[in-house]
């Protein structure tokens, strides 16, 4: 279990509101359900095994700040975290798309997750041993290694060139097993799964490719190349099973879209009712087989969110309700609320732009007027058109700043002060035109 976890609610709380604004509720949950898991490791005996995470549904409009929460809690755990949108699996039908390679694909990102952290471990052996290879290619006598080593490591052999015959490290290719319910190998399978085969067996370990590159660059690509080597990757597979099974993170968005709303009650779609039973399976807890092993879903945290406009969560099939004990409402968006979101968290807009236009040498600088104007107009759009919450805030800056964006190269040196009468005569005659704001903001 990652250490993440050991955060108390309260801590995960204020961290998330470095990056979110308001939804309170919302982040007393995910803390509490985060803090359940460090409290179920610390439980003895029989009983841990049967203590399960309460999944949680976030009802809300979209911009709202639901997936975010999701990912920044899962980044704060260092847990395994993947997002899906539950609507693709009724793109073919409900038997069209595997509900399980939800699992597979969490699998994935942890074992690349838990790759990255042990080559982290291994990378001062694995730059000694690059810094090896770089002085053996500058063809350095034994009697003069250290001393060139040392100029290795001071840069003064940065502008030479070697060549280097770098490749991705080696790994086992990942076996390849489809089966028929009947336990045979379905007609014309074999083949197909004997290519992959051949196609992953030249990733995982094809022959490199000659190159010259400077020091630096060869001296990165051999450490890479000695990272891989160092790793256990049977011990990754193992300890990214144990963070999926005991941390991992699902985010089903648009959970409401397979929900059957009022015309469907009486007789709900097929498509969607399939898709909540078989979802229903890794939900309630169960062994999904990947080409990293068996992986069991009892503890994995899901979350579900939606909108909810027409269907609600009571038109979700009882078994799938019963599953999300959690549920919590997020509250709309509006020029109060834009008007934080756009000063107070650490990657803000007002903070971004004005980052990226600092690297032509054009200085943003925002007043308090400028960014209430910036917020009243998101809010005024959102109410004449789709409210999308606090990503309209993301049309509204690029439109505002579209002039100078382009600009920027031909302005460095220059600043620019972005106020409340600025905002209002490069976006009121957009706010007036209702027509085109709806197509514009």
């Amino acid at each position: 279990m990652s250490d993440g976890t050991a955060f108390t609610p309260r801590e995960v709380v204020s961290e998330l509101d470095r990056y979110v604004v308001g939804q309170r509720d919302a982040k007393r949950a995910v803390a509490i359900a985060l803090r359940n898991r460090w409290r179920r490791q610390r439980v003895g005996g029989e009983l841990q095994d049967e203590i399960a995470p309460k999944n949680i549904i976030m009802i809300g409009p979209t911009g709202v700040g639901k997936t975010e929460i999701a990912r920044r809690l899962a980044k704060l755990a260092q847990a395994p975290f993947l997002k899906v949108e539950a609507s693709k699996f009724t793109e073919v039908g409900y038997v069209g798309r595997d509900v399980e390679s939800i699992v597979r694909d969490l699998t994935d990102l942890a074992v690349q997750l838990v790759s990255e952290e042990e080559k982290r471990n291994v990378m001062a052996k694995a730059r000694e041993r690059a810094e090896d290879r770089v002085l053996d290619a500058l063809g350095t006598p034994p009697d003069a290694r250290e001393g060139m080593r040392r100029r290795l490591r001071d840069g003064a052999l940065d502008a030479q060139e070697i060549e280097v015959e770098a490749a991705a490290p080696p790994g086992p290719a990942p076996q390849l097993s489809v089966f028929t319910p009947q336990g045979g190998m379905p007609p014309g399978v074999e083949d197909m799964g004997n290519q992959l085969q051949q196609l992953f067996g030249n990733l995982f370990g094809g022959a490199p490719k000659k190159r010259r590159l400077k020091v630096p660059a060869a001296l990165e690509a051999f450490a890479t190349e000695e990272a891989g080597k160092l790793i256990d990757m049977e011990r990754v597979r193992e300890l990214a099973v144990a963070r999926v099974e005991g941390s991992g993170i699902v985010f089903i968005d648009e959970i409401d879209k397979v929900a059957a709303g009022p015309e469907g009650r009486g007789a709900p779609d097929v498509s969607r009712q399939g898709v909540q039973r078989d979802l229903l399976p890794i939900v309630e807890g169960s062994t999904v087989q990947t080409r990293h092993g068996p992986v069991r879903t009892d503890h994995v945290l899901f979350i579900a969110a939606g909108a909810f406009h027409v269907a609600k969560p009571s038109d979700l099939i009882p078994e799938l309700q019963g599953r999300f004990p959690i549920r919590v409402e997020l509250d709309s968006l509006g020029q109060g609320e834009f008007v934080r979101i756009l000063t107070e968290p650490r990657n803000s807009l007002v903070r971004q732009y004005t980052a990226l236009l600092q690297t032509e040498g054009v200085e943003l600088a925002f007043t308090e007027d400028g960014v209430a104007a910036i917020a009243e107009i998101a809010a005024l759009a959102n109410e004449r058109a789709e409210n999308i919450g606090a990503r309209r805030l993301h049309t509204v800056m690029e439109r505002l700043l579209d002039e100078v964006s382009f600009d920027a190269p031909d302005r460095s040196g220059s600043s620019l002060r972005i106020d409340g009468a600025f905002v209002r005569e490069r976006l009121e005659p957009l706010v007036r035109d209702e027509d085109l704001a709806r197509y514009i903001l």
